[in-house]
C-alpha cells in the first residue's frame, strides 16, 4: 500500500495531521497541562511504535553513525514537540506555523546562495512579521518557544530526510520515538498524571498522540523515502494554510486581513524558495 499510492498522497495526510492532533491538544491544556500533554503525545507514540518497529533491536544493530543519527532525531523530537505545545499554549496556531517555515527557507538558502532563496526568505520574514504584529512586546516567551519549534522543525526535515534515506525507514522512526520517551519521561511526567486517573481523558490524550506523532510522522517518512527534497520542500507550502484552516475549525481562531495577508505571504516565501542540493 505505501508504495501503490503516490507520495504525495502521503504529504497531504500528513498535512492534515500534523495540525489536527496540536489543536485538539490546545483543548486538553486545562486539564493535563502543557508538558503533560506534549508527554502523554509521544508516549503514546512510543508505545504504539514499540511492538511494531522493536526499537531496541533497531538500535542494537545499526552501525555507530546510525545510531548516533536515531539519538540525534529522537532528542530532536523530544524538544521539538514540548517547545511546539509551550508556543501553542501563548500563540495562534497560524503564526506558530508561519514561524516555522522561515527556517526551512533560512537553511536553502545557506546551502544554495541565489536571489531567488533571498526573495523568497523576504517574502516570508515579511509575511512573518505581519503575523507577528505587537506579540514582539505582548508575548515574547511564546515567540521564544516558536523559534525554537521551528529552529528544531528544520532539524525533523534534516534528520527525518536521513532517516528515510538509510533504509530503515519506520523502524528508524520508531526508535527515534522510543528514544524520544527517554528524554521527554522527567520532563512531563508529573503534569501528565490527572489523565491516569480519568479514562476519559487518557483516551483522549492517546487519540492526540495518534493524530500527531503516529500519522503524521509515518506519512512523512514515506514521501520522504521516495520524494527528492526539491519536491519535499515545496509541498511544505501547505502546511501554514492547512494550520490556519484548522485554528479556523477546531480552536475559532478566525483570523484578521493582515493574518491572512501575512499566511499568503509565507506559503509564497516556501512555494518559491529552491532548497539546497541532495
Amino acid at each position: 500500500m505505501a508504495n501503490a499510492l503516490p507520495p504525495h498522497v502521503w504529504f497531504c495526510v500528513s498535512a492534515i495531521f500534523h495540525y489536527l492532533g496540536p489543536a485538539f491538544a490546545v483543548l486538553l491544556f486545562a486539564q493535563v497541562g502543557v508538558l503533560g500533554m506534549a508527554w502523554l503525545r509521544i508516549a503514546s507514540a512510543a508505545l504504539i511504535f514499540a511492538p511494531l518497529t522493536r526499537p531496541w533491536t533497531v538500535f542494537a544493530r545499526a552501525d555507530r553513525p546510525t545510531r548516533l543519527l536515531l539519538l540525534a532525531f529522537g532528542a530532536c523530537l523530544a524538544v521539538m514537540n514540548c517547545a511546539f505545545y509551550l508556543a501553542l499554549d501563548r500563540l495562534p496556531i497560524s503564526l506558530v506555523a508561519a514561524i516555522e517555515f522561515v527556517g526551512t527557507i533560512g537553511v536553502a538558502l545557506v546551502g544554495l546562495r541565489s536571489r531567488r532563496n533571498v526573495a523568497a526568505l523576504a517574502i516570508a520574514v515579511a509575511g512573518t512579521l505581519l503575523l507577528i504584529d505587537i506579540k514582539w512586546s505582548s508575548d515574547p516567551v511564546g515567540l521564544l518557544w516558536a523559534f525554537l519549534n521551528g529552529a528544531l522543525f528544520v532539524g525533523y526535515i534534516v534528520l527525518g530526510h536521513r532517516i528515510a534515506q538509510t533504509g530503515i525507514g519506520i523502524a528508524g522512526l520508531g526508535t527515534a520515538m522510543a528514544i524520544a520517551f527517554i528524554v521527554v519521561l522527567p520532563i512531563g511526567f508529573g503534569e501528565a498524571l490527572p489523565a491516569f486517573s480519568a479514562p476519559a481523558l487518557l483516551v483522549a490524550a492517546i487519540g492526540v498522540g495518534i493524530c500527531s506523532s503516529v500519522i503524521p510522522y509515518i506519512c512523512d517518512q514515506l514521501a520522504m523515502a521516495r520524494l527528492p527534497r526539491a519536491s519535499f520542500a515545496l509541498m511544505l507550502s501547505l502546511l501554514p494554510l492547512t494550520a490556519t484552516l484548522i485554528g479556523v475549525i477546531v480552536l475559532r481562531q478566525v483570523p484578521s486581513l493582515t493574518d491572512c495577508l501575512g499566511i499568503a505571504l509565507v506559503v509564497a516565501g516556501v512555494a518559491i524558495h529552491k532548497p539546497a542540493p541532495e
